[in-house]
């Protein structure tokens, strides 16, 4: 039932095109937000407690015109107090989307074999493709452009990397990142990214040494070492990662001007200081604002409205 009906679940399932095509729809819908889902629902099946991801989508649908019902983790259970295929088929009768923000990638993909409605990944332990988009869209909005523009991502390589990666490299960036060993994003994403680079006349360099891949970047990015449900990793991440602060000495090693980058929370003092983070550099929370414009733009693809929206 769910073969013919388009999902967003990660990255790799957008092409180059499509990824510029909803960065431009992004933008127009923030120029000027038109309500063009009247009547359509949008459920938020969340498993994760979240700030940005849940209030940016609930903003994102209201600008379209639609409405959203919140389910809370204590609500929903996938797999535990009911099966995932049962839940899946129960809300494609009630609502007309569902952005699933859960743990494993298995668990949004078999959401998404039996839904009959399009599902989008508003993140799992494996990818985040949301807060990608949201990224390019605020790099772009401040270099005007981003094929041949750096990003350097300094850190984990967790959800946020391999979904940014990705996109990043489908649309000919300079997109390098410096991780630990045994830190590094999975071989299948690296590969990806690498052949969409390829394609897109953009370049991927994986190094271990945070100075090698800031030197000269128009951008830096950096996240937690310590994602949710790895806080037993703490202590061993922090130890791993001494020496991947994003930090004024870091920052300095890059073009002048560059862009400091995190998807929040921060967990100021340890992946990034204080000080950078309050530069005037840092465009941190441009970033968080523009998480309603990207997803905005991914519900009206997926529900067919992208063609009602002027520029």
């Amino acid at each position: 039932m769910g073969a013919t009906v388009r999902h967003l679940l990660s990255a790799g399932d957008l092409s180059g095109e499509e990824i510029s095509f909803l960065l431009d729809l992004a933008a127009a819908l923030k120029r000027r937000p038109q309500r063009v889902l009247e009547g359509r629902q949008l459920a938020l099946l969340f498993e994760k407690p979240s700030l940005r991801t849940r209030v940016s989508f609930q903003v994102a649908m209201r600008h379209l015109g639609g409405e959203t019902i919140y389910l809370a983790p204590q609500e929903v259970g996938l797999g535990e107090r009911e099966a995932i295929k049962d839940v899946s088929r129960v809300l494609s009768r009630y609502v007309d989307i569902v952005a699933v923000r859960t743990w494993g990638q298995e668990i949004v993909e078999e959401y998404a074999q039996y839904s009959a409605i399009p599902v989008i990944n508003a993140l799992t332990n494996e990818e985040h493709p949301c807060q990608a988009l949201a990224d390019l869209l605020t790099v772009r909005e401040k270099k005007g452009h981003l094929k041949g523009v750096s990003l350097a991502f300094i850190g984990d390589g967790n959800n946020v990397a391999s979904s940014l990666l990705v996109t990043a490299a489908s649309l000919g960036m300079d997109v390098r990142m410096a991780a630990p060993r045994g830190y590094m994003p999975p071989e299948p994403i690296l590969a990806e990214a690498s052949a969409r680079a390829a394609a897109s006349g953009g370049s991927l360099t994986m190094v271990h040494d945070p100075s090698e891949a800031v030197r000269g970047a128009d951008a830096l990015y950096t996240d937690v070492w310590t994602s949710m449900g790895q806080e037993r990793e703490a202590e061993r991440r922090r130890i791993a990662f001494a020496g991947y602060q994003l930090n004024a000495g870091l920052v300095a090693l890059a073009a002048p001007g560059a862009l400091v980058m995190h998807d929040l929370p921060a967990h100021r003092g340890e992946e990034i200081t204080d000080e950078v983070m309050e530069s005037e550099q840092s465009i941190i929370f441009d970033q968080a604002e523009n998480r309603t414009w990207a997803q905005a733009a991914v519900v009206a693809f997926l529900l067919g409205a992208a063609h009602e929206v002027q520029g």
